[in-house]
């Protein structure tokens, strides 16, 4: 009995030491990992070099006290079983980018959670509750986006079009005097059959004639 209970015990330490080792080979690098909680607070995270992924089976997030504006879309909806995210502490910009957290944030029932996601950007909305935002407020930011977007395009056509104007000019002018260079040869080969050569040409062509 005593024998099966140590056999157990030293079972049940391996399996314990390969799902620790299993939850650390997931866990992000900039971020420490205990079971399932994964805590990336305080590490100066902003969006971009926020992890792309965290472990699947964890329950609790921690991204509170960093330098994220926004969030990349699916993010949290990949943790099947995240039951709590700490969000507090970032500079949320709420433009287009804030659309996707607060779609995550309205299926939420955690009203502390809510309550401490704000926005930090822009000045207009400085302060509101993410949450709590008109979606007509956050598209307007998105219609000021696309027409800075909108206007870089059609500057974009416009050089481009300049730029092939000026290269079918340059052809233009390449093939007119390419055409110029062309008679000018044309014109001298012709001056240099003179009217004396000519007469000479005929006299030998009748006297030829008249010896035959």
């Amino acid at each position: 009995m005593r024998c099966d209970l140590l056999v157990l015990k030293v079972l049940l330490s391996v399996l314990s030491t390969e799902m620790m080792t299993m939850v650390q080979a997931v866990c992000p690098h900039m971020c420490s990992c205990r079971e399932t909680v994964v805590n990336c607070s305080k590490r100066g995270l902003t969006t971009a070099t926020l992890p792309s992924s965290f472990p699947p089976h964890t329950s609790e997030l921690y991204l509170n006290d960093n330098h994220l504006t926004s969030l990349p879309n699916n993010l949290l909806e990949s943790l099947s079983s995240l039951r709590l995210a700490h969000l507090h502490g970032n500079p949320w910009s709420c433009d287009c980018g804030i659309l996707y957290l607060r779609g995550w944030l309205l299926k939420q029932r955690n009203d502390a959670l809510i309550r401490n996601v704000t926005c930090s950007s822009p000045a207009h909305l400085r302060g509101r509750l993410v949450v709590y935002l008109v979606e007509e407020e956050v598209l307007e930011s998105c219609r000021y986006w696309m027409c800075n977007l909108a206007l870089a395009s059609q500057i974009s056509l416009f050089i481009f079009i300049v730029v092939q104007a000026l290269l079918l000019a340059s052809v233009i002018l390449f093939l007119r005097r390419f055409e110029r260079l062309t008679r000018e040869a044309r014109r001298t080969a012709a001056e240099t059959f003179t009217p004396g050569d000519d007469a000479q040409s005929n006299q030998y062509v009748m006297l030829k004639d008249r010896s035959t």
